[in-house]
């Protein structure tokens, strides 16, 4: 069998003496392993680059084999970002949460976009590319089955002074239902309910928020948490 989809790379490993096997998420097949051959020659690592965009055909006898890609490139980005480390570690921090806590396989088309959208703002350069990344995590944390409620505030329905999210439901609540419990409470940073801006403390509060979230439920049980590629960004951003 055969098929041919627009892919994002994940990761790689090397496999035997010249070849590799990469995991790419595409666009109608989630993330997905194949064998590339030659894939540890110089052309190809260039272009089995975490992040970088790339056209692949998967061929395999069966439908659960392994399986070999074909890999074009479409669109270089971890080049593009060697002079910017923040940029570049925030793709490795994609790239790595995606490989780690999507199931192989399963289509994510709406996920597959929101990260083509954060890796093409990355490359771009554009500003407030670190506020996006979070928003990237929460909308994973959808994706994933735990979306947070940031919408109103769960104590009296108030859409107004949402500052604080519950750390055991993931619903927001406002400043004055919360304030006797604000200890207990995660920071809700305004650009997440619709204020101007990100400011470097508002950026880390959002990956507090989400970081939560992820080990709590999407992570429980691993002993290794969150992927180290995503504490290399908030190492970077604190």
């Amino acid at each position: 069998m055969e098929w041919h989809d627009r892919a994002i790379v994940l990761s790689v490993r090397p496999h035997g003496e010249t070849s590799a096997v990469a995991s790419l998420l595409t666009t109608s097949h989630g993330r997905h392993a194949g064998l590339v051959r030659g894939g540890r020659s110089r052309r190809q690592a260039g272009v089995l680059q975490t992040g970088n965009i790339v056209a692949a055909r998967w061929r395999a006898r069966l439908p659960d084999h392994l399986g070999a890609f074909v890999i074009e490139p479409e669109a270089p980005v971890a080049s593009v970002l060697l002079g910017d480390p923040l940029r570049l570690a925030c793709l490795a921090s994609a790239c790595a949460l995606a490989e780690r806590t999507l199931a192989e396989r399963l289509p994510c088309e709406a996920l597959f976009t929101a990260t083509e959208v954060l890796v093409r703002q990355l490359r771009q350069g554009v500003s407030h590319w670190d506020a996006a990344y979070v928003r990237w995590e929460l909308g994973l944390l959808e994706v994933l089955g735990y979306g947070l409620d940031l919408k109103r505030c769960t104590l009296t329905g108030s859409t107004e002074e949402l500052v604080w999210v519950s750390p055991r439901t993931g619903r927001a609540v406002s400043a004055a239902a919360g304030e006797p419990w604000k200890e207990k409470l995660l920071d809700l940073p305004g650009f997440l309910v619709g204020a101007p801006g990100a400011c470097p403390a508002d950026v880390l509060a959002g990956l507090r928020l989400a970081g939560h979230f992820l080990e709590r439920h999407v992570l429980a049980g691993e002993r290794t948490g969150l992927p180290p590629a995503r504490q290399r960004l908030v190492d970077l951003l604190s």
